[in-house]
Formats: structure tokens, sequence, C-alpha cells
């Protein structure tokens, strides 16, 4: 047996390499909690930044959102608001991801970002919410910052 064939099994074999690359460490588990906590922060950032965008223009339309209660419910149910859902969804998603009773996997927070990253990118010519999307970012500055911010953690996260 070669000297590069031993070396490759001690170290593919070794309990420190399937630590790091498996995440199975108390220490992984808790550098990708912190990471998706951070991610999930900014979500929630430009989840709120999206409601108050669309919240400003379904009032000049509509007239003005009597109560935070009645904000909810639109979002929650009137069509104007629908396309968030995505959005909203993940917000979920990195919720049960974080579950205390939930061990977390690389895999599963590896899926995570890619569909965070699969979602937020706006497009002119598409349709739901990469086209509302958009048009969002074309009309409110804190939404470009928000954008911005995820899109800086989720480079974080997958360096």
């Amino acid at each position: 047996m070669s000297r590069s064939a031993v070396s490759a099994d001690h170290i593919f074999g070794s309990t420190w390499y399937n630590t790091v690359m498996t995440g199975s460490s108390t220490e992984a588990r808790e550098d990708l909690r912190r990471m998706l906590m951070e991610v999930r922060r900014g979500l929630l950032g430009l989840h709120k930044a999206l409601i108050v965008a669309e919240q400003l223009t379904y009032e000049r339309i509509n007239g003005r959102v009597g109560s935070t209660g009645q904000l909810l419910q639109l979002v929650l149910n009137d069509p104007w608001f629908t396309w968030l859902h995505p959005l909203s969804q993940l917000v979920i998603r990195v919720d049960e991801l974080l579950d205390e009773g939930e061990e977390l996997t690389t895999v599963e927070v590896e899926h995570f970002l890619a569909d965070v990253r699969a979602l937020i990118r706006p497009s002119e010519e598409g349709d739901g919410f990469e086209r509302s999307y958009y048009e969002a970012l074309q009309r409110e500055p804190d939404v470009i910052f928000a954008h911005v911010e995820v899109k800086k953690l989720v480079t974080k996260a997958a360096a």
C-alpha cells in the first residue's frame, strides 16, 4: 500500500474529518445555528420592508389600512399580498430548522440557502414573486437595503 493511500485513508477516515465535514460537533452545529439566525434576521428585515412597501402602494389605491390586525389579515388573505407568501414560507422554514429539538445538518442548511438564493432573484421579465420583487426593488429604497443585506448574509454563509 502506498504512502498516499495510507494518508488518504487516515485523513478521510478520521474523526476530525468527519466532524468538520458533517458538522456533527457541537461547535459546528452552533456555528450553523448562528449563521442561520443571521440569515433569519435578514429575511425578516426583507419581509418587513416588502410588507411596508406593498402596504404603501395598497393604501394609495384602496385607502388607509386601519390597524395592524387588518394589515395582517390582508397579508394572509388578500390577493394583493399573495406574492409575498413564498418569502413567508422561507421564514417559517428557517424557524423550523432552528427548532431546539432538531439537530441541524449541513445538507439541510445548504438546501435552505440555495432556496433563499433562488427566491431573491428579481426579474423584470419574470412573473409571480420574481416580477413583483423586481418592482418593489424599483420603487422602495428600504427593500433595496434589505435585499443587499440578505445577499451578503447568504454569500457569507456559503463561504
